[in-house]
């Protein structure tokens, strides 16, 4: 498991946090809200599937005043939609007594552990380390959630281990493995889980390698 807390009652709690990021003049990385929130939801719900889980209920932190909330529950949502799946119920809470001269939010997921039968799996990594602009500018390069949510369901994806700004390397010390890829820059902060460690089923590694298509690549 990554980073996660398993309360007593089962649920699984994962939160993701962002700040200077946004709409305000002061922001160091300027971008619309709403794909501010979607990115730190797409870190949170993959903190969620690192776990077994999948998010019931989620909670917005928004430190950047009252205008910003319902982009940021927009983004959210459209990270669902990109799923194909409805988005659970989001709450929260608005700073609205101070102004702040950055944006800075937080989104936090309460889920539920899923049942699954466990494979052999083999350690594959999916997407290039992205950071700050690069995330949009080079958005080909960045695994995509929908494809591991669809490879998660039929079980050609065992594993799920989100990677950030510590980079590939790094993350892959956590599990055990060297972290050693042919021409990918593992040092490099993958930004917001731009690269996924995924633990593929060993008896369907052709077709993950056609799911997930070019920047794909085995982990020694």
């Amino acid at each position: 498991m990554r980073n996660a807390v398993i309360l007593p009652n089962g649920l699984v709690l994962t939160t993701d946090n962002s700040a200077g990021i946004g709409e305000k003049l002061d922001d160091v990385v300027s971008i619309d809200d709403d794909v501010v929130s979607y990115f730190a939801g797409r870190v949170t719900l993959m903190e969620q599937w690192a776990a077994g889980a999948h998010p019931v209920s989620i909670i917005v932190h928004n430190f950047s005043g009252s205008k910003s909330w319902n982009k940021y529950v927009a983004g959210i949502e459209k990270l669902f939609v990109d799923l194909g799946q409805s988005c659970p119920v989001i709450t929260g809470s608005t700073e609205s007594n101070m102004e702040m001269l950055q944006s800075a939010m937080a989104v936090t997921m309460i889920g539920e552990k899923k049942e699954k039968s466990d494979q052999d799996f083999t350690w594959y990594v999916y997407g290039m380390p992205c950071v700050g602009g690069e995330v949009l500018e080079e958005s080909e390069k960045i695994a995509d959630t929908k494809k591991i949510w669809d490879a998660l369901n039929c079980g050609l994806v065992q594993r799920v281990w989100p990677v950030g700004s510590t980079g590939i390397a790094e993350e892959c010390k956590r599990i055990g493995l060297r972290g050693e890829l042919e021409n990918w820059d593992v040092e490099k902060s993958a930004g917001p889980a731009t690269s996924v460690l995924l633990g593929i089923a060993n008896n369907r590694i052709e077709e993950a390698k056609l799911h997930f298509g070019k920047y794909f690549e085995i982990i020694s």
